[in-house]
């Protein structure tokens, strides 16, 4: 926990960018009803019943201190979707960088052995050489700032699980 308070307090540097990573898998569906529209006074009111539509998983990066967010959806959350994102962090969004210091929590996906899976050694050694793993300790991943931000994406973008919010990242990338 203090190392990463720590590196929080550190000066913002672009050559060795502090970026928080999560993700989320996310229910999607879909109203049964259509929904009754709010007045004066009164919220908007759902069915209960709903329609499941699949799933989908959201992958957020997040640069507090350089303004920077990154977010991804997926169809399915596999080593191979993580280590697609982390690249796409390395090589397209923070290709400056001398070293990404990534913070993450210990989801089975989020190791280096994801990497190694879908590019091989070569290509790993080479994407490691630019990004360094931070962990949250175990039942601290409330340390890592892309919660609070996958948090908020719920409650002010997706309205919880609705498809057509969903939807709405996969063309926007975000709506904060």
């Amino acid at each position: 926990m203090y190392l990463l308070l720590k590196l929080y307090k550190q000066p913002y540097d672009p050559l060795l960018p502090l970026v928080c990573m999560d993700e989320k898998s996310k229910q999607l569906l879909e109203d049964n009803r259509q929904p009754i529209a709010a007045k004066p006074g009164k919220p908007e009111k759902y069915d209960y019943e709903y329609k499941r539509k699949g799933t989908c998983n959201v992958f957020v990066a997040v640069e507090p201190k350089g303004g920077n967010r990154v977010i991804k959806v997926t169809d399915t959350r596999t080593k191979k979707d993580f280590a697609f994102f982390v690249e796409d962090l390395i090589e397209k969004h923070f290709a400056k960088a001398v070293c990404i210091q990534l913070v993450l929590d210990n989801l089975n996906t989020h190791f280096e052995g994801s990497l190694l899976e879908t590019f091989g050694k070569r290509k790993t050694l080479r994407l490691m050489k630019k990004v360094k793993f931070i962990y949250t300790p175990t039942h601290a991943s409330w340390l890592n700032m892309a919660e609070i931000e996958i948090n908020a994406m719920d409650r002010q973008c997706t309205g919880g699980s609705r498809a057509d919010a969903l939807n709405f990242i996969y063309v926007h990338e975000y709506c904060l």
